[in-house]
């Protein structure tokens, strides 16, 4: 093993055994790579890398922490890994998201409050008609922010945060190509904002999943057309 992955290890073991706290402070660099057996040089490094990944922090004139280790904090950097994807995995994050959403809908639906379910239904209020392309889509991710956050589960919320970024790709050219795909997408909001108010979770579930079946449709609909093309344009070449 990697001197610097051996320093990790052992950190890591440090915090699961409960000798580091979530919140505690590390001891002081020398002493804890002697205690360790480790370089100081490999304690920097694994320390450099457990802060990018949010297990540490790092406070510049303090001393260096465990961070809460809360899901929401841990999973931010699924984001920042998720910005690598190439276009054609995008299908393989709405994949996911069809899995997670229709579940995250439904235990909404029994778990939001009332004031939830109204800013709920103010966020959908608040969209004008004639709403431009880039505040259609600002108020459709809060919209499924929201119903994330009314499931109660905070390891869901960040997974769900997590892969928007490629799924909001391929929303956007939907709304940029697919005529109807705004009011269809409105409507849509609309009746699981309805299926949520009744405390339906079996609806909420099947009209959470038919919306995200729809971006998915068009999406494999939109890479076959085009590899249908780049065939042609490869025989003619």
């Amino acid at each position: 093993m990697p001197v610097t992955d051996e320093a990790i290890v052992k950190i890591k073991e440090m915090i699961l055994g409960g000798e580091l706290a979530p919140g505690a402070k590390l001891p002081k660099e020398a002493d804890l790579a002697e205690r360790l057996g480790l370089s100081r040089n490999s304690l920097r490094e694994a320390v450099k890398a457990l802060s990018l990944i949010r297990v540490l922090d790092v406070r510049q004139g303090d001393g260096t922490y465990v961070t809460s280790l809360e899901p929401e904090l841990l999973l931010d950097t699924l984001a920042f890994v998720v910005d690598f994807h190439r276009d054609d995995t995008v299908l393989h994050f709405l994949e996911v998201r069809r899995i997670l959403e229709p579940e995250a809908t439904a235990l909404a639906a029994r778990a939001m409050s009332d004031t939830q379910l109204a800013a709920l239904g103010e966020l959908l209020a608040a969209l004008p008609d004639d709403a431009p392309l880039d505040e259609l889509l600002a108020n459709d991710l809060e919209f499924h922010r929201l119903i994330a956050t009314g499931s109660g589960n905070p390891v869901l919320v960040s997974l769900l945060d997590g892969i928007s970024a490629p799924t909001t790709r391929a929303r956007i050219w939907r709304g940029l190509t697919e005529e109807g795909a705004a009011a269809r997408t409105r409507a849509q909001h609309r009746e699981i904002h309805a299926a949520l108010a009744h405390r339906d979770a079996e609806l909420a579930r099947a009209l959470a999943l038919v919306h995200v079946c729809g971006v998915e449709r068009w999406l494999r609909d939109t890479l076959g057309r085009a590899g249908a093309f780049n065939d042609t344009d490869s025989k003619d070449s």
